[in-house]
């Protein structure tokens, strides 16, 4: 079961997305996109460590920039993967339900660093940007929407909602908003679950959705 959270920046989208990690398993692989580059972004990974143990929920934490695809794909052939797989079997997750036979839960925070480290490594890769590089995004992104929708344990997803304001300036920023726009619409369409967060409030969207048939 896929599972994505969006939200603004300090819209509470990260604390709810552990919350609701601890309602689908009784322990938690924290996938951890970020890589701190100064002083306030290792404070800010340390203060989200501190909380995660805090809580009493077991976390085992991954750095993974980059690769996530691969890590994704490494934790569905492990032996824990295949527990789950058989444990839970087709039993469907409620939203007030909790699995405290299943391990383990994977949470992903977050996409929009990930997305952001993919962008810079292959515009390095490439020694600059164009339709190329674009297709070459487009294409990790879509693996990623496919690899989460087959994933044999429940994966929640953070994303950020970065089109809201006004129109980015630079041409990167606007190629990086159109990018990350497009990314969640995939993540969305593949995910069972998908919740908005704002101001700390969870709303589900899909099961308020529009329904065109």
């Amino acid at each position: 079961m896929a599972i994505l959270v969006t939200g603004g920046a300090r819209s509470g989208k990260s604390t709810f997305a552990e919350k609701y990690a601890s309602r689908l398993g009784k322990s938690g692989i924290y996938i951890a996109t970020l890589q701190p580059f100064d002083e306030e972004m290792t404070a800010r990974t340390s203060e989200h460590q501190l909380a995660r143990t805090a809580s009493g929920f077991e976390w085992e934490t991954i750095e993974e920039p980059l690769e996530l695809v691969a890590c994704l794909e490494q934790l569905a052939g492990s032996e824990n993967a295949t527990e789950v797989t058989e444990q839970v079997g087709d039993q469907e997750y409620a939203e007030d339900q909790t699995l405290a036979e299943s391990e383990p839960v994977v949470l992903v925070d977050c996409l929009t660093i990930w997305l952001s480290n993919m962008m810079m490594q292959i515009e390095l890769d490439n020694g600059g940007w164009g339709a190329e590089e674009t297709a070459c995004l487009e294409g990790w992104t879509s693996l990623l929407a496919d690899t989460a929708a087959q994933l044999p344990f429940p994966a929640i997803f953070v994303t950020n909602e970065v089109g809201s304001g006004i129109v980015p300036e630079y041409p990167l920023g606007r190629r990086f908003r159109d990018a990350q726009g497009r990314l969640n619409q995939k993540m969305a369409a593949h995910c069972e679950q998908v919740f908005l967060v704002t101001a700390g409030i969870p709303v589900e969207l899909k099961s308020i959705a529009y329904r065109w048939e």
